[in-house]
């Protein structure tokens, strides 16, 4: 297929069907995307709101309308000139319950190692004596015997239903038990005790072996078959980072789809780049989101505005402290991913067991250095490309663990799959350890703390920005980028709202203490800095959806509360206090006042933003509901449905004007023309895209403003404005799209 030109993210769900989809393509067609990008469309888990929790891979989910609905949904789209992208999810199937929805994981468990489908799943067989821990009780075991019932040939736990193993139906309970290739057990024994591979630390999502073919073949065979039919035109792959070869996998499915365009959700950190080897067209756009959001952002009032957060919070850190206890944390004895560890350590034993020169590495002391690792790992994960490699003799236990991970210990089944297993780990450290534990820690300007952000590194010269992209032109031209996707924390308006107090940090702080003086101030601070920033980056928000985003966070915080430690009486009063702040007239009315305050400085940020996605090199990915104004937080706020049915002339100016600018984008003829930066004022991001067409937006819009003196652009020649009709004046208000006039 040719490569996309946009396309258009859509959350498919039972309340949000592919018969929905399909009566949103005229809308979405005249929008000027080629593709609809849908979220993944294999069989899940009932009642699932994203999908990503397979069951089945041999259908279409019949929760989603099934085959038929898809095959409509793809004629429907070609008559109006659109072709299809499918989210693949090759890292794990759902552990659902009842466990018998997952059909080749319930052989498993019934037959153990000598089911047919064994190898489908990542699991230790090594460890618990042979048999699968499924931490899903209550209580400790011994506590809850008497809520285990025999079924025939089923075990129940309310509504969790196992096979039992052949012929042991008729044991006594207890014996009946150990006869089984799997263990049941106490919820709180997953992060040291388990046994299988997992999606971070998420239980009930348990990883598959896509490596070995027959599995790769079985697991996308439905998705080939469809490509081959041309139901489905490209794949976006969902968290390559989890995969044992993830350059291996691209390349079996090029060969596969025939070299279909293939795009991967790889988060890409600090100064890493794409593995240029991969047979993909790049990434999913979490790269140009950060990139975008950082040219917009006021790096010097950052610095500021984080000075003031450690004044007014009493938080004294920085993002790079804040991220590496993050990731210590994660690996610790009893931390959320100890028992990937364990299984590291493990594979460390049996090293040192296997070669004598290698022996004597205390199990305790590797587990150390491998934390000290994980710990100050500077990406997400490493991606060795199979070379010769010069062979080190280690001096201590900290060098044999690098050299190991490195492959200068030379090669072995074992050395094989620990540089596997630590590339894997790796990933998981840094996603739960920084992204789901210190971004909710440490956040004097939440709009940088997004999926793939640098805190640390809040914003970039227009120098450094331009650099970037003629990067992705010369080596990545059809990667995507993103502004918001399903599973960043704030959307792209909310972030842009968020970015103007790093413009006006002294002011900002003093909205706070005025806030928080009416309100009678929360005794964690922190909280309540969450608390006001989130009230700007949604307002006007319903109390619900408020007590819901906060709630979330400060349980990922885990420091005053956790999902698995909750503080009842904290979680009450963060919830009271925050109802009260909306229940108040004068508080809610001064809030309000602030917002709109903010708000022309908002808007041109959103609207820079929008037409640096819509024109810089790559594929621009709207997320739905995007192109007008759209203020969601973390997930599942930012998965609900989008009504497309809103008449355009009931939305508000600022919605209207969002909508038109991203239409007459998206209407530009493409590919677009060679990118080239433009000399401009230190207030716009101005460039080129061949000859004839010109961007310009608008950066720091509130020190604009109050410099007082308009940004201007000096293009040689005859220039329309695309989104205003005017003639060029060299003046740049907010945001422009300029065509060059024949002289």
């Amino acid at each position: 297929m040719s490569p996309p030109t946009a396309s258009y993210r859509l959350q498919l769900q039972p309340a949000f069907t592919l018969a929905d989809a399909e009566a949103a393509v005229p809308y979405l067609a005249g929008l000027g995307v080629s593709h609809l990008h849908l979220s993944p469309l294999l069989e899940a888990t009932p009642g699932s709101t994203h999908g990503y929790d397979t069951v089945d891979h041999t259908r279409i989910s019949e929760q989603l309308g099934g085959e038929r609905a898809l095959r409509s949904l793809a004629a429907t789209a070609r008559r109006h000139g659109l072709g299809l992208i499918a989210d693949v999810v090759p890292n794990h199937m759902a552990l659902p319950v009842p466990e018998r929805l997952n059909s080749p994981l319930w052989h498993v468990l019934r037959d153990g190692p000598q089911s047919e489908y064994a190898h489908w799943f990542d699991i230790d067989w090594a460890a618990h004596g042979g048999r699968i821990l499924l931490p899903v009780l209550g209580d400790r075991l011994g506590a809850v015997l008497d809520q285990l019932k025999v079924d025939q040939d089923t075990l129940r736990y309310y509504d969790h239903v196992f096979p039992l193993r052949p012929g042991t139906a008729q044991l006594p309970l207890p014996e009946l038990l150990n006869r089984q290739h799997y263990r049941l057990a106490w919820w709180r024994l997953a992060d040291t005790q388990l046994n299988y591979r997992r999606f971070f630390t998420i239980n009930e999502l348990i990883a598959l072996r896509v490596e070995r073919h027959e599995v790769f073949r079985a697991t996308h065979a439905v998705l080939l078959r469809l490509h081959a039919e041309g139901v489905i035109d490209g794949f976006r792959v969902d968290h390559p980072d989890g995969l044992a070869d993830p350059r291996g996998y691209l390349r079996c499915l090029a060969e596969a789809s025939g070299n279909a365009y293939v795009v991967v959700e790889k988060i890409l950190t600090g100064l890493e780049r794409l593995p240029a080897d991969w047979p993909c067209a790049g990434t999913t756009g979490y790269d140009a989101l950060r990139h975008i959001g950082a040219v917009l952002t006021d790096c010097e009032g950052t610095a500021r505005l984080t000075e003031h957060y450690a004044e007014y919070t009493g938080v004294e850190s920085t993002a790079m402290a804040a991220a590496r206890r993050g990731r210590s944390e994660m690996t610790a004895p009893h931390g959320e991913l100890a028992s990937e560890m364990n299984r590291l350590v493990r594979l460390a034993e049996r090293i040192c067991a296997e070669e004598p020169a290698l022996a004597d590495h205390e199990p305790l002391a590797v587990r150390a250095a491998l934390c000290e690792l994980f710990t100050h790992y500077t990406v997400y994960r490493p991606y060795p490309f199979p070379a010769e490699r010069t062979i080190v003799t280690p001096e201590s236990t900290k060098q044999f663990v690098e050299l190991l991970t490195q492959g200068h210990l030379g090669n072995s089944p074992a050395k094989d799959e620990f540089r596997t297993r630590f590339a894997q780990t790796a990933s998981a450290v840094a996603a739960k350890g920084v992204e789901d534990t210190a971004f909710y820690r440490w956040y004097p300007l939440l709009s940088v703390n997004e999926v793939g952000g640098d805190p640390a590194h809040p914003g970039i010269s227009v120098a450094d920005f331009h650099g970037w992209c003629e990067s992705m032109q010369r080596d990545w031209p059809h990667t995507m980028t993103a502004l918001s996707t399903h599973d960043t924390k704030r959307s792209a308006d909310a972030r842009a709202r968020l970015a103007v107090l790093a413009e006006l940090p002294d002011l900002w702080l003093a909205e706070c203490s005025a806030w928080s003086e009416l309100a009678g101030g929360l005794a964690d601070r922190n909280a309540e800095w969450l608390l006001w920033q989130t009230l700007v980056a949604a307002w006007p928000i319903e109390p619900d959806r408020l007590v819901g985003v906060l709630l979330k966070s400060v349980r990922e915080a885990k420091l005053a509360t956790s999902w698995t430690a909750a503080d009842p009486q904290y979680e009450e009063a963060l919830a009271d206090y925050t109802r009260a702040v909306l229940a108040d007239p004068e508080l809610s009315g001064r809030i309000e006042r602030f917002v709109a305050f903010l708000e022309p400085f908002a808007q041109s940020n959103s609207l820079a933003a929008t037409l640096l996605q819509l024109t810089m090199p790559g594929v621009p990915d709207l997320y739905q509901g995007g192109e007008r104004p759209l203020y969601t937080l973390v997930d599942p706020d930012n998965r609900a449905p989008v009504d497309f049915t809103v008449p355009e002339a009931e939305l508000t100016v600022f919605a209207q004007r969002k909508l038109q600018l991203t239409r007459t984008a998206l209407h530009l003829p493409r590919p677009l023309g060679e990118y080239s930066p433009l000399p401009a004022d230190e207030h716009l991001v101005a460039y080129r895209r061949g000859p004839d067409l010109a961007v310009a937006v608008t950066r720091l819009p509130y020190a604009l403003a109050r410099r007082g003196t308009p940004a201007t652009l000096d293009l040689p020649g005859r220039w329309r404005d695309e989104l205003t009709g005017r003639q060029f004046t060299g003046v740049v208000d907010t945001v422009a799209l300029l065509i060059r006039e024949s002289q």
